[in-house]
């Protein structure tokens, strides 16, 4: 069975690896529609010669227009501009598998009309899910949606309850490398430069993503993710550190046995699971070779260094809306720290301190999640001018 798709986010690092999926199965995959911001118009103008889809979505207007003058009398395809645009590319009646990769709250717009079109998400944009979990949640039961998750970590867990039934599950644990300070002299890190923190060790990604990995901010983001996604207490929901990032997240079940799934550090294995699901196709893909494992490690979460997981679960004892709070307010610190306005501890100080001025409030449609993203990002600009 193959899919018709539309990538959103297709310039970067998460949508061109699901291009290379494509690429790879030529038979089971088309591009019908492909979205991105408009950073890269070059790259946007490949894709679209390439693959010849039939709409093509940029969130900068003028980078519409540059990219429509340049595929005149090339390619017949339409190109759409701004947000309308891009939800377009996430509905359009060709497509029945939405990729979205379009990083942060920016992303979920389009994610909530696909859901709501019916349309299957593999899901790479986790703040989508932090943002607006329960009502993502509901309306993909309404509609008859399908969330699959893209993130390693999530995918892992979605392969691993394949083993079992849900009632059967005692915890979920998910894994972090532990970044690239998982070592330092908790006394230098006042001292860490955004080059530093950019610097991960096992994976090669975006800069927000990068520093949010620094903090573990990535993990606490997962964590409420995995929260909604599987329908799990957070209580049940752990985090270890490991390292050698080869175990992407393990299930133990009620018996005591534990189910873990490993793969290489590419992102093309879970992209390829969310894209093929329910089936599994072969690829040539690096593989993993167990012989070479050497150790892997596994150790407790040091809180000290990583506040970022007791946030997130702060978050959600306080009500749908608190995460996305806590999702907004990090979007401006980690900003503001690689523009070097403010230090690295000052990210998870600001998330604290927009918590601390919220009360949790149930999210119950698309304007209010959205409303909330903005409440928390005003808040953190205004702790950070205050610094």
């Amino acid at each position: 069975m193959g899919h018709t798709l539309a990538i959103l986010g297709s310039t970067g690092s998460i949508g061109q690896s699901a291009l290379d999926v494509v690429r790879h199965h030529p038979e089971q995959l088309r591009v019908a529609t492909l979205a991105a911001f408009g950073s890269d118009v070059d790259a946007l103008e490949r894709q679209a010669l390439e693959l010849r889809p039939e709409l093509v979505a940029v969130y900068e207007e003028n980078a519409a227009e540059d990219l429509a003058r340049r595929l005149r009398g090339r390619l017949e395809c339409e190109v759409a501009a701004g947000g309308e645009g891009i939800v377009r590319a996430a509905t359009h009646h060709s497509v029945d598998r939405v990729l979205a990769a379009i990083v942060g709250a920016a992303g979920l717009p389009a994610v909530h009309a696909a859901v709501i079109a019916g349309k299957d998400v593999a899901l790479a944009n986790k703040e989508s899910l932090v943002v607006a979990g329960p009502l993502l949640t509901s309306l993909a039961r309404r509609h008859g949606a399908s969330i699959l998750p893209v993130d390693s970590e999530h995918a892992a867990l979605h392969q691993a309850l394949r083993c079992g039934e849900r009632r059967e599950v005692r915890r979920m644990v998910l894994t972090a490398s532990g970044g690239p300070f998982r070592r330092r002299d908790l006394d230098t890190f006042e001292e860490i430069l955004p080059e530093e923190a950019l610097r991960h060790p096992t994976w090669e990604m975006g800069a927000k993503i990068s520093i949010d990995s620094a903090t573990l901010m990535n993990k606490a983001l997962e964590l409420i993710e995995a929260r909604y996604l599987f329908e799990l207490e957070p209580e049940a929901i752990d985090v270890v550190i490991h390292p050698q990032s080869l175990v992407h997240s393990m299930v133990e079940f009620c018996d005591g046995s534990w189910i873990a799934q490993l793969s290489v550090n590419d992102m093309t294995i879970p992209i390829q699971y969310a894209l093929a699901y329910p089936e599994r196709w072969a690829n040539r893909f690096k593989r993993l070779e167990p012989e070479k494992f050497g150790t892997l490690e596994f150790e407790p979460v040091d809180s000290r260094r990583f506040p970022a997981l007791a946030l997130a679960r702060r978050a959600l004892a306080m009500g749908a809306s608190a995460p996305a709070v806590l999702n907004a307010a990090n979007e401006v610190a980690v900003a503001a720290f690689l523009a070097r306005r403010v230090r690295f501890r000052a990210i998870s100080a600001t998330v604290e301190a927009v918590l601390d001025r919220h009360r949790g409030e149930p999210v119950d449609d698309l304007e209010a999640a959205l409303a909330w993203d903005r409440w928390g990002r005003e808040q953190a600009t205004e702790i950070l001018g205050v610094r």
